[in-house]
Parts: C-alpha cells; structure tokens; sequence
C-alpha cells in the first residue's frame, strides 16, 4: 500500500510505529519503508502478505486523519522487494533489483536529454554581481567569500545534486557548452561535482545557462571552484 500526504517533521522510527498502529489489523505486515530523502519525504510503504488485506486497508483508512494531516492510499505501482523474495524467491528478486536499476537508468537518461535540449540561458554580463577580484585577498572582515560571489574560475562546483545522478547524466548536460572538459565526482560526496572547461569564459557561459536549473526534481547549486 502506498500512503501518501504524511506529515514530514515526523522521525521515521515513530511514523513507522504509528503506521504498524493503525495497519496491524487489517492483516500480516511483512515491511514498512518510509525514507527522509527529498523524494519520498511524507511517503510510505506498507506492505502485507496479501492482496486482500492491503485492499481492506486502503478501503477503511482511506484518508484517516494521522498527525493532524488526511493520508491517502492506493496500490503500489510496483511489487516492493519483500514480495517478489517470497512469491519469486531470490533469483525472482535480483531480476527484479535488475530491472529497477535499468527503468532508474532510462528515466535518468531522458530527463538528462531532456534538460540537453532545453534553450540555452545567454550569459548576461551586464546584470552580473560585482564579484571581487581574482587578485583581491580577503580581508580579516571578510575571510571567507560566500559561494555565489566567488570570481569566475574555468571550473564549476555543483551542490545540491540528486545522489542518483551519475557521470552519464551530468555529462549529457554540461558537455552541450562549448569548452567542455571534464566532469569529475567525488565518490564519498554523492551530491557534489566539478565540471571543467578550458577557460573562463566558456564556464561562464556554462553556468548562467544552468543556474537555477532542476535535476531529479530539485534544484541544483552552481558556482565556480573556489580558488586557494
């Protein structure tokens, strides 16, 4: 059963407490999944051994009043990991978990074009933020400079991003601009990259056209490498 329009300030442990309250009755819970990622914040999953019980669920609870907020429920749209390991068997379940990854990578690959073939942002220079001088050492007032203020540099830092999003996916959106080098992760730091072109203006470029723009449903953080 998938329920939604939970309230988020609630830590999982408690929600997933409170949800075996009022679904323990309708039948055998073999798993509840509730994550605080951006994505499934105020979502659940409740999954029992039967069809007949989840039905019986979403019939009686359907928008049942939980931490002051109507939930609603419908069927998953897809068999949670649990169910295929005990109807299918664990052959069953990695040609599911194979599948999944194969449907998240086609989605990733899409949207990435999808952003690609988005029109390109000209840079305005005119409307720029007095930025300080590469050569301008900070002061004891002003030790560090925030982000969006940094002076141009050929690499861009990216924040923010989506932990599903790998190299193809980046690649496929920066390596539209002209200049383009290289894209590199940080393995341990699954939301930060650097993007690479060969001089400042093509990073420039670069990012006043991708400022502001949204991967995996979020928006992402551009600036330039902070130079040391």
């Amino acid at each position: 059963v998938y329920v939604r329009n939970l309230d988020e300030r609630i830590k999982i442990p408690a929600l997933i407490e409170a949800l075996h309250g009022i679904f323990d009755e309708f039948g055998e819970i073999i798993d509840i999944i509730a994550k605080r990622s951006n994505k499934r914040k105020g979502q659940a999953f409740v999954i029992y051994t039967n069809a007949e019980a989840a039905q019986e669920a979403i019939d009686e609870l359907q928008g049942f009043e939980l931490f002051g907020k109507q939930i609603g429920l419908e069927f998953a749209q897809t068999r949670s990991d649990a169910t295929v390991e005990k109807e299918d068997g664990e052959e069953g379940l990695e040609a599911h978990k194979k599948h999944r990854l194969a449907e998240k990578e086609r989605k990733q690959a899409l949207e990435a074009a999808e952003l690609a073939r988005a029109p390109k942002r000209p840079a305005d220079t005119e409307e720029l933020p007095d930025r300080p001088s590469k050569t301008a050492k900070p002061t004891a007032a002003n030790a560090v400079i925030p982000d969006e203020y940094l002076p141009p540099a050929k690499t861009l830092f990216l924040q923010e991003l989506p932990e599903d999003y790998g190299h193809a996916a980046l690649e496929i959106v920066f390596k539209r601009f002209p200049g383009f080098r290289e894209i590199r992760l940080v393995p341990t730091r699954k939301t930060i990259a650097f993007v690479e072109y060969e001089d400042e203006t093509a990073a420039i470029t670069a990012k006043e056209a991708v400022t502001g723009m949204a991967m995996g449903g979020q928006p992402i953080k551009v600036s330039y490498q902070r130079q040391r």
